[in-house]
């Protein structure tokens, strides 16, 4: 993903025996819910977890919290300082986040737990969390999932609207993408398989990028990988295909947190408010505030809850 350093965030300096309860004592992990009245937010460095870390921090500041932003833009150091209660908050993605810790706990080679049904992504993610002393919040309605996104201009004179049309189409596609997209399920495996496309090639220009954009939009490659929040797709004359059978996991926004030091019913209540209001196109539009328009993330992340009704 894009690293960014949020303004006014510090940087976290993580050493290898920061962990969080040991495996022989995941199942002691029983202590009420704590809440502490300061709070550390963690982000994981690029625009958007810092705009969601700092809509956190001012939902929480409202509720009489004192916070704190801090970048660590490495799952493998943020993570056990979750678990410490080095940080007490991150925002995360749900299937992602539980595959990850799924690979933690079983091992790199365990089969994936994420999935494209957000029940079940969530059950898998909180039986993982739990033991380790984090409790993971409801999602809310944004979802930040893998996309794929041809030109507008393609996407008329091909009758596109779906990835479903891509494959029925019989089109030759070259994929401009991360080079681990021919192994991933869901990127070129998954293509073939779900939706019958015929990929010739990818292209390792990496997920989202701008040089994997201009090589979609001057031909030399005919779709991209991407987000469903990527902000930037009009500048390049570019437009998502829908993922009409349902490929990619439920990457739904989930905030997680330390449940000894802020897994309170008042925390929980103040995040929630956000989760029923935020969508992915608000997502989308702040990152673009944020890497277009060169505004603060803390600025836009203000305006936005305000907008939302849910500050003062």
């Amino acid at each position: 993903m894009r690293l960014r350093t949020a303004a006014g965030a510090v940087l976290l300096t993580l050493t290898a025996c920061t962990t969080g309860p040991s495996l022989e004592n995941r199942g002691a992990v029983t202590a009420p819910p704590g809440d502490s009245k300061h709070l550390t937010i963690g982000s994981a460095g690029f625009t958007e977890s810092d705009l969601l870390a700092q809509m956190y921090a001012q939902l929480l500041d409202q509720a009489g919290y004192k916070t704190s932003l801090i970048t660590v833009a490495n799952r493998e150091l943020y993570e056990p300082a979750l678990e410490s209660g080095q940080i007490d908050i991150v925002p995360e993605y749900a299937a992602t986040f539980a595959d990850w810790l799924n690979a933690k706990t079983n091992g790199p080679d365990a089969p994936p737990v994420g999935s494209p049904d957000l029940a079940t992504t969530m059950k898998a993610l909180r039986r993982l969390a739990t033991p380790r002393g984090l409790t993971v919040l409801d999602p809310g309605r944004a979802v930040d999932q893998n996309a794929f996104a041809v030109t507008a201009a393609y996407a008329r004179q091909h009758h596109l609207r779906t990835l479903g049309d891509l494959g029925a189409s019989g089109l030759k596609v070259r994929l401009a993408a991360g080079d681990e997209c021919v192994q991933r399920p869901y990127c070129e495996p998954g293509l073939k398989k779900v939706y019958g496309i015929d990929i010739t090639g990818v292209d390792p220009k990496g997920v989202g990028t701008t040089q994997a954009k201009r090589a979609v939009q001057n031909g030399q490659d005919q779709m991209v990988l991407t987000t469903t929040t990527d902000a930037t797709l009009d500048q390049f004359g570019l437009v998502l295909l829908a993922d009409d059978r349902h490929l990619q996991n439920a990457d739904y926004v989930v905030p997680v947190v330390n449940r000894a030091r802020a897994g309170s019913e008042r925390v929980t209540k103040a995040l929630g408010k956000l989760n029923e209001v935020l969508t992915t196109a608000d997502l989308a539009s702040m990152n673009q505030q944020v890497d277009s328009w060169r505004r603060l993330a803390q600025d836009v992340a203000r305006t936005c809850l305000r907008d939302k009704g849910l500050l003062k």
